[in-house]
């Protein structure tokens, strides 16, 4: 007997009802639950490229493996450069569970149908640079993930607990190491001062453009993908940040930021946005170097993808056979 389904305007109706009254009593939507496409390709969309920019992220970073100052510097580096790998890999599966597949993902990234967070087109040209990167990219990380902790989708929520735990512990030691250089010698303060004032911009516009101006925040609030809009998480960043900076004894990269007594919070100066329009598609320092390392490091793994294809072809008549 052939199973039918009730696709019928009432019957969608009901489900999406369904759907949204999940969503406002605070449960989470798992892979088996029925969601409307326009969910799902918008989950697929942020938690790729979530993902992609955990694997990108990598490069700049490992690029300084091998000249860390100390062996204790390389070990932190070595365990950091690996959560990113560990993030990834969480993130890629999480998403998988929507109906995507790992290789579909690879593909839209190396041909730019997917983007991958600007912030990692940056180079990294000193070893201050790794403080910076630790203390400012992953503490914006750390204030736009600890909100996705309470995202709608089950995988992802879930996924995001251990990743903000070892985010904070990169933070942590980007922020240690900005502070040994700060209060270094005269040369090494002027290194943390110069990553300081490369990274500040490129750390705020991680968070995304204004929200009037974002395709997608209203619809993602609305679905409780994002629990909290771009401007709100930036300004949180802002404010949680210039204290560490007064601590390390640094100049504010921004001539503008000044404590606002009215709103209880800090004024910013304005984000170069066609800066950010030209590194997100594609025209950054490192875009096309980053894609091109990406794309043969993928190309020269094929050996292995190879390989656990002809053992699971292997396998697979054995246990066919047991079945029968």
């Amino acid at each position: 007997m052939t199973q039918t389904h009730d696709n019928s305007t009432d019957n969608l109706e009901q489900k999406l009802a369904e759907f949204e009254q999940k969503i406002a009593d605070e449960q989470k939507i798992e892979p088996s639950d029925w969601m409307p496409e326009a969910y799902r390709k918008n989950l697929i969309r942020q938690m790729s490229q979530h993902a992609h920019s955990e694997v990108i992220g990598m490069q700049p970073e490992g690029n300084w493996i091998t000249r860390s100052p100390s062996l204790r510097r390389k070990a932190i580096l070595l365990a950091k450069v690996q959560d990113e790998g560990g993030h990834g890999l969480y993130l890629y599966s999480a998403t998988e569970t929507l109906g995507i597949t790992r290789s579909e993902m690879i593909e839209a990234l190396q041909t730019r149908q997917a983007k991958y967070a600007s912030i990692f087109n940056y180079p990294t040209l000193s070893w201050a640079d790794i403080g910076a990167v630790g203390w400012l990219v992953d503490g914006a990380a750390i204030v736009n993930q600890i909100s996705l902790q309470r995202t709608s989708y089950g995988p992802y929520s879930r996924a995001m607990i251990r990743i903000c735990k070892e985010e904070s512990f990169h933070q942590r030691q980007g922020y240690e190491l900005m502070y040994e250089m700060a209060k270094g010698s005269a040369e090494q303060k002027q290194m943390a001062q110069d990553a300081l004032n490369r990274f500040w911009w490129p750390s705020l516009m991680m968070f995304g453009p204004h929200d009037t101006d974002s395709a997608h925040s209203a619809q993602s609030m609305k679905w409780k993908i994002k629990r909290e809009t771009n401007d709100d998480l930036r300004q949180k960043f802002i404010d949680q940040t210039v204290p560490q900076i007064e601590v390390l004894g640094l100049e504010m990269p921004d001539p503008e930021l000044k404590w606002n007594e009215e709103r209880g919070h800090y004024d910013s100066g304005e984000i170069d946005w066609e800066e950010f329009k030209q590194v997100i598609n594609g025209n950054g320092p490192c875009n096309h170097q980053r894609l091109k390392h990406h794309i043969k490091a993928h190309e020269d793994g094929e050996w292995v993808r190879e390989a656990v294809r002809a053992y699971r072809a292997k396998q697979k008549p054995q246990a066919d056979n047991q079945v029968a």
